[in-house]
């Protein structure tokens, strides 16, 4: 385990609307505020996407385990962005909902927003963080510097 303390900078709320791509509207704000580490939350709603729903076995590097979707579904999440060579990478955890039928992923690829999206950012400070890629892993874990 290891851990920093910071504070909450600046607050950005933003509206993603139908038809947009959830991922890249979020990245898009980070690029152009110079946001470089941050935690949100997302409701609304979806139109289509991709979620990964878990590894296939229990072994590292996972061999991840995918589902798509193309018709709306509610949607809460949870993220942070953090840099990892030099662009802003999400990492999404959201549940997914539609009559009965309910979901819970990781959200990735394109996600496009249904009627419209919220996200609440909140831009983190006060201590430096990276996204370093491992092999061990199969993905990239924060790194502090």
């Amino acid at each position: 385990m290891d851990y920093r303390v910071g504070q909450v900078g600046r607050v950005f709320t933003i509206r993603i609307d139908h038809g947009e791509d959830i991922l890249e509207s979020i990245k898009t704000v980070a690029v152009r505020e110079k946001i470089k580490i941050a935690n949100f939350v997302l409701l609304g709603a979806v139109e289509t996407g991709n979620l990964v729903v878990g590894p296939k076995e229990n072994v590292r590097p996972p061999n991840k385990l995918w589902i798509s979707y193309d018709d709306a579904h509610e949607i809460v999440g949870v993220g942070n962005l953090f840099w990892e060579k030099g662009a802003p990478v999400l990492h999404i955890h959201a549940g997914l909902g539609k009559g009965s039928d309910a979901r819970v992923g990781c959200v990735r690829l394109e996600n496009k927003a249904f009627m419209v999206t919220e996200v609440f950012m909140y831009e983190l400070t006060g201590f430096e963080a990276e996204r370093v890629w491992s092999e061990e892993e199969g993905f990239s874990p924060v790194q502090f510097r």
